[in-house]
């Protein structure tokens, strides 16, 4: 069997556990509240595992990769430390308000706060910037597909489209977190798989560590002006604090069982994420030396991997690159589809029958994935599409 055909045999065998866990959780999804929210009945070891595969996504390990190849620490200050400050302070600040209020998304505090005006505001807001996550996914999903096996970019987008918006639309959240779960141990156990043996191949843990640029691990501004220091705060700001108000995210500590599990997953998930989300830096920086002028900067995981990896263990990478993919897509989506369905379409068209309810808020996860592929398709770059789409947040939550 050639090195291609086992990376596809690969990814369709993980495509089809996925579809099959979005068909096994759709048995526990009988209303609205148990597709957005998992019945409020999330364990710990599950809701934390939901909340680090959510952030660990494709912007994490392609486009943190990438920055760090060319710019080191000082490149991926947004993610993953502002996003892991983000993480902590949703535990320390507003998850356990947010639970006290049983909410289904942060439209319904924006409505309950604010007024209908500014709801209506946040919807448009979140929606589009859920979107625009999605589709940066839908692009590393292309990415992959195409750097390993040849086919076509758009291929690859449409066909991470379609697998992600089936099993979210069939099983809601208990099948995100699902399958969040199964995701994030492919990705721990791909990466750090990854890293060990490409550190073995530079001559070890010190000959590998001696080739890199001190440079490469500064993470304080060379320049003292007040442009670069506002660049650099915003750096912080961007994903850390707009994503306090962050639906992805929230929908997480609404689904977990009691308010300690929302708040320990958090407070977990946001420590665990900047671990594992460094392993990707490290690789784009040791990538910067082992493997100069590579031209897209998003294949450079990839190309470690065809490079240091052997076929059966770059079968097991790919299912990592494509779980860190998926994990976060599911999520955007899933996020995007409870305001649209709860705080718009319900609006527009009453529904107090509760099968009704469901049927919006299932019929709103392909709307939002059409939207997410067109976008995908329009604009190729992942790390650009995941900062416009957290800046329009940021902005509208301040």
């Amino acid at each position: 069997m050639s090195e291609q055909t086992t990376i596809l045999v690969g990814v369709g065998v993980y495509m089809l556990v996925m579809l099959a866990i979005g068909v096994y959780a759709s048995r526990r999804t009988s209303d609205a509240a148990d597709f957005m929210v998992a019945g409020r009945s999330l364990p710990l070891w599950l809701c934390c595992g939901s909340v680090m595969a959510t952030w660990l996504g494709g912007g994490s390990m392609l486009g943190v990769s990438g920055q760090a190849y060319g710019g080191g620490f000082l490149a991926i200050i947004a993610d993953p430390f502002g996003a892991a400050l983000g993480l902590i302070l949703v535990g320390l600040l507003v998850v356990r308000l947010m639970r006290r209020l049983r909410l289904l998304t942060v439209i319904d505090f924006m409505e309950n706060r604010y007024g209908r005006k500014v709801a209506v505001f946040s919807d448009i807001a979140m929606v589009t910037s859920s979107v625009g996550w999605a589709g940066a996914l839908m692009v590393a999903f292309g990415s992959v597909f195409h750097a390993l096996t040849g086919a076509s970019l758009e291929l690859g987008i449409v066909l991470g489209g379609a697998v992600v918006l089936i099993y979210t639309a069939v099983g809601g959240m208990w099948a995100v977190a699902l399958t969040d779960f199964v995701q994030l141990g492919i990705i721990i156990l791909g990466l750090v798989t990854l890293l060990v043996i490409v550190v073995l191949n530079l001559g070890g843990l010190d000959a590998a560590w001696s080739s890199i640029d001190p440079k490469m691990l500064r993470m304080i501004p060379y320049e003292n002006d007040p442009a670069t220091w506002l660049n650099y705060l915003r750096a912080w700001f961007i994903i850390g604090i707009a994503n306090l108000a962050s639906q992805s995210l929230l929908q997480r500590g609404l689904s977990a069982r009691n308010e300690s599990v929302a708040q320990n997953a958090f407070y977990i998930g946001g420590f665990g994420f900047l671990i594992v989300g460094l392993i990707p830096a490290l690789l784009g920086i040791l990538a910067s030396t082992s493997m100069p002028g590579i031209e897209n900067r998003d294949t450079i995981i990839p190309a470690l991997a065809m490079e240091h990896l052997h076929p059966v263990l770059m079968s097991l990478f790919v299912g990592a690159l494509l779980a860190a993919i998926m994990s976060s897509a599911d999520s955007a989506l899933l996020s995007a589809s409870s305001v649209l369905s709860n705080n718009i379409l319900s609006v527009i068209w009453p529904a107090s029958a509760e099968r009704r309810r469901l049927f919006w808020a299932r019929l709103s996860i392909p709307v939002m994935g059409v939207m997410a592929v067109l976008v995908a398709w329009k604009v190729r770059s992942i790390y650009a599409l995941i900062l416009a789409s957290n800046e329009l947040l940021l902005a509208a939550v301040v």
